[in-house]
């Protein structure tokens, strides 16, 4: 167990997200993004031929 196990971590390089830069913080988000699109798109592509899959057949869009 980390000594410091109540200080926030990001990335990994394991410093806490106090000591990141701004753009250290900017590229871990942008990462986290594109692998969480990622596992959406495969999940999309594993479930192409069913319906099972809900919504309403339009694109997919989180932003607003």
């Amino acid at each position: 167990m980390s000594p410091k196990a109540s200080e926030p971590q990001a990335g990994k390089a394991g410093r806490p997200a106090a000591e990141m830069t701004r753009d250290e913080r900017r590229k871990a988000a942008l990462k986290a993004n594109m692998a969480r699109r990622k596992a959406q798109a495969r999940a999309r592509a594993e479930g192409a031929g069913t319906q099972d899959a809900g919504g309403d057949g339009g694109p997919d869009r989180e932003d607003g």
